[in-house]
């Protein structure tokens, strides 16, 4: 979500006209977009606030904006703590970042009370397709929900970001459309919670449908979606999905934890059981479907037990990969009041076992795959070698193959011939568009 948001803004600005630079010397705007998930991230923004304080206190002259949910979440406060800030843009006010843009132009301060803070999908999606992946572009993300109704106990995000707001599906539509004309192959749909989504009596498994067919007008391949909630994946997302092969065989399934008494401590609304029949649903109506994770280790009061349980659950689903982090207090959620916080020499061993366990699964599962053959959308250049190609599998696999960087954008088949870390490599690349 940070990385789409960030091309919007990106986007905003050289609608007005600015050109982008990688060297901060000579930039007169800096934005920092940040994030308030994890402790850490808040922690490695604050040293790039102080950097750019110093710059500014060595003469440097430009503009400096602090945005996105960090910005929400501390408002004035960081401006406070950091005065060479000039503007500060939550993920509410971000609409108005045309207008603080002009206001540089013209030399002038924007008083801040002229931002109206409200939320909108539509001011940063001008023509549609300002989601992109600037790393690859012929993927796109497609916002379609904002925000989230949870409140997991460990997480900030209801916070920053307020309540779930869905997009409406003829704007999805139009955006898939547009998206096509520009060459797109393959688009993922993004939300806090994306398989939340709802629009006067539809659901995520409706909008789907609709995706579905509209793609068949246009260059797009390959649908994706994040992250999904165990709590709002149904019987109907996972027969679309299936019925449907625009859709890849690759979901994002956050589980954080395999015991019971911690999910219900983390308020995730689902059990250990539900989740496994969740795996076992999909599994039986795609079997060539990975799956993906989020796990968190060190909840408070999470005992022995609790982890092994956490442990003997990846045993089970094999995750193709997952985003490990061991819990970090965020004040303003409920777990930051919580008794029997473990400690941090523990969580760390506990996160290393995790680590350790998932390196061990992708390994395997990735060896059980060589020798199949694969089709593949060609990204790009690889930056070792000029004349190989990175490509990636439907599964959300990369594999290395010799070719010619004309192809980029195009889909092609492939043989996994062999492992290099956790990337495939392959001999010959057969062309199908």
């Amino acid at each position: 979500m940070n990385i789409a948001e960030s091309a919007a803004l990106k986007l905003a600005a050289r609608e007005k006209g600015w050109e982008e630079t990688e060297n901060p010397d000579t930039a007169d705007l800096i934005l920092l977009n940040t994030c308030s998930v994890r402790h850490t991230a808040e922690e490695r923004v604050m040293g790039r606030f102080a950097h750019y304080a110093g710059l500014k206190k060595k003469g440097k002259d430009f503009t400096l904006v602090a945005a996105g949910c960090m910005a929400q979440r501390l408002g004035e406060t960081l401006r406070a703590q950091f005065p060479a800030i000039d503007y500060v843009m939550g993920t509410f006010s971000r609409s108005g970042f045309p207008l603080i843009l002009e206001a540089i132009g013209q030399g002038r301060t924007l008083i801040e009370t002229h931002i109206t803070p409200s939320f909108s999908f539509s001011p940063l999606h001008f023509d549609g397709g300002l989601a992109g992946n600037e790393n690859s572009p012929f993927r796109s993300f497609v916002p379609i929900m904002h925000g989230c109704n949870n409140f997991c106990s460990f997480c900030i995000v209801p916070y920053v970001r307020g309540r779930e707001i869905s997009r409406n599906p003829a704007d999805i539509l139009n955006e898939i459309n547009v998206l096509g004309d520009k060459g797109i192959r393959e688009i993922t749909f993004l939300g806090q919670n994306v398989n939340s989504y709802k629009w006067e009596g539809m659901d995520f498994s409706d909008l789907l449908e609709l995706a579905a067919r509209e793609v068949q007008k246009t260059s797009i391949k390959w649908i994706r979606f994040l992250s999904s909630h165990p709590k709002d994946l149904g019987e109907n997302v996972i027969r679309v999905m299936a019925e449907n092969p625009v859709f890849c065989r690759h979901l994002h399934l956050c589980v954080q934890s395999g015991s019971n008494a911690v999910l219900k401590a983390m308020n995730r609304q689902y059990t250990r059981e539900k989740y496994l029949d969740l795996v076992k649903q999909l599994r039986r109506a795609m079997p060539e479907i990975t799956l993906s994770t989020d796990i968190l280790a060190g909840f408070p009061g999470e005992t022995e037990d609790d982890f092994n349980q956490t442990l003997k659950l990846m045993e089970e689903v094999k995750f193709i990969y997952s985003f490990m982090y061991h819990y970090n207090p965020r004040e303003g959620t409920a777990a930051f009041s919580m008794q029997n916080r473990i400690p941090d020499k523990i969580k760390s061993k506990r996160l290393d076992r995790v680590i350790k366990l998932q390196k061990q699964h992708t390994l395997e599962l990735l060896k059980n795959r060589l020798g199949d053959e694969e089709t593949v959308l060609i990204e790009g250049i690889s930056k070792k070698n000029a004349d190989e190609l990175i490509t990636r599998t439907e599964r959300d696999e990369m594999a290395v193959v010799p070719g010619d960087g004309s192809w980029i954008g195009r889909f092609g088949r492939l043989r996994l011939e062999s492992l290099q870390g956790n990337t495939f490599r392959a001999r010959e690349l057969r062309l199908l568009d």
